[in-house]
């Protein structure tokens, strides 16, 4: 080859010859050349042999440098930079080089940028968005406009709080809200009791009696007509600190319906020195609770006839017959009489609006007050010279009262454990007058927290039922 890149038509045909002068093991015609099959090629891809196209090539080996082959097609495999139709060299679109000495067809040129991809969804016709900043937020999807054009704000910003309350009008008092407090349980008198205010210790349960388990507190209401009824029952912090079970037992049930309906709320404890005092007095109430339900017609047809004697009589034969099933039960149990009782005390109130009767019955200690214009009134006073008990029965005489409610009444029925510091402790009293009076129902945790009003020296259950009249 000269200096001005000519070579010697003579050199090219004898390197063509020693490369080629075999016959072709695969049995091809003479005629069938290597020029002719790139010629073909070119062909196939729509271009001619003379267009000026370069096809890359491995390059020849060091010691022996192929002239130009003849015709339009030119090879130009020293210069692997240069591709078909002036492209750039090898990418990851082309081909990967072949054995030395071969053709590398060039692939179809790849689809415009600005086609969409099958894959992709086009959307309607939309002119050609400016390219978004790599901070800004993505936008809406394709098609879609914002109805209002919001302001930017940078990504790490928190959220916007809640708007600031306006500012009161220039001569009005600021409006002050309460502020929070936290729940502590009250005490009244000298100072609070020595015991924990909390629960401390759970009984210890028996795998195969954990029907007998009772919760640390029951809590309950209801209004039905001119009433409204809150019941509590807390153990005691004796009880609490020592892991023993609540003694009180509390029911409240409703037999019929409409203004024929009967509420009964019944309250036992059981004796303190009995490992059986919860069952025993939750089996005082419940079966207390069954015989008022079967007689359900004819007392509520006494109640409102104000049959007085009827009444008494009907009531202590059916607690006659509940106390009976309680010496039967323990004797079933191998106890003694006095070891399976309880103290009951029970409320049987008409849900008729028309009807202002309260009845009143029940064995054994407790108490029975009522709050009327603002002044506590003790409607059962406690005498011990009667505790009259026997061998066959360990419970008191029988108890009844009932009494003609008005309007703004409030009357509470509650067992010995708040009995005996409302008796012993005045301050007491006064707190649930003055919390109970006429300040009306509260609702169920205040009443509760009320209940929970601790007195030094008295640590027993507390059951408390409070009956409001509007």
């Amino acid at each position: 080859m000269s200096q001005q890149g000519e070579t010697d038509r003579r050199q090219e045909d004898e390197w063509w010859r020693q490369l080629y002068g075999q016959p072709d093991p695969g049995g091809r015609e003479p005629g069938d050349t290597l020029d002719d099959r790139y010629s073909s090629a070119l062909t196939a891809l729509g271009e001619e042999a003379d267009g000026g196209g370069t096809v890359p090539a491995q390059a020849a080996p060091q010691d022996t440098a192929p002239p130009a082959a003849s015709g339009g097609a030119r090879y130009t495999g020293a210069d692997p930079a240069r591709a078909p139709g002036g492209r750039s060299g090898a990418g990851p679109d082309e081909d990967d080089a072949g054995p030395p000495d071969t053709l590398r067809l060039r692939r179809p040129a790849p689809p415009p940028a600005t086609a969409p991809r099958p894959w992709q969804y086009q959307g309607p016709p939309h002119p050609q968005a400016a390219p978004r900043p790599a901070s800004e937020p993505p936008g809406l999807p394709p098609g879609w406009a914002p109805a209002e054009p919001a302001p930017e704000s940078p990504p790490s910003e928190a959220p916007p709080g809640p708007p600031a309350p306006a500012a009161p009008a220039v001569g009005s008092a600021p409006t002050v809200l309460p502020q929070p407090t936290l729940t502590e349980v009250a005490y009244v008198g000298d100072g609070p009791p020595t015991y924990d205010p909390e629960p401390t210790a759970w009984p210890a349960a028996d795998p195969d009696g954990l029907d007998d388990l009772v919760p640390d507190t029951e809590l309950d209401g209801a209004r039905y007509g001119l009433l409204t009824v809150r019941t509590a029952s807390v153990r005691g912090d004796s009880a609490r600190y020592r892991g023993e079970p609540r003694r009180d037992a509390v029911l409240t049930a409703r037999f019929g319906g409409g203004d024929d309906a009967l509420l009964l709320i019944a309250v036992a404890t059981g004796p303190r020195t009995s490992d059986t005092a919860h069952r025993a007095a939750r089996d005082a109430c419940t079966w207390m609770a069954t015989a008022v339900g079967r007689s359900q017609a004819r007392l509520s047809e006494d109640i409102r006839a104000s049959r007085r004697g009827s009444l008494k009589s009907g009531l202590h034969r059916l607690t006659d017959r509940c106390y009976g099933r309680l010496r039967a039960r323990g004797e079933d149990l191998g106890l003694d009489p006095a070891d399976y009782s309880a103290t009951l005390r029970c409320l049987l109130l008409p849900a008729d609006p028309d009807c202002r009767i309260r009845l009143f019955f029940g064995v054994g200690d407790g108490g029975l007050y009522r709050i009327r214009g603002g002044e506590w009134q003790d409607l059962d006073p406690w005498r011990p010279d009667e505790h009259a008990e026997t061998e066959d029965s360990p419970a008191v005489r029988f108890r009844f009262r009932a009494s003609v409610a008005r309007s703004g009444d409030t009357l509470l029925l509650c067992s010995g454990g708040l009995a005996g510091p409302l008796r012993g402790e005045p301050a007491l009293a006064a707190r649930l007058t003055q919390r109970w009076g006429a300040a009306g129902p509260p609702g169920l945790p205040a009443f509760l927290g009320d209940t929970q009003t601790r007195v030094k020296g008295y640590a027993d259950d507390r059951t408390a039922v409070a009956v409001w009249d509007a």
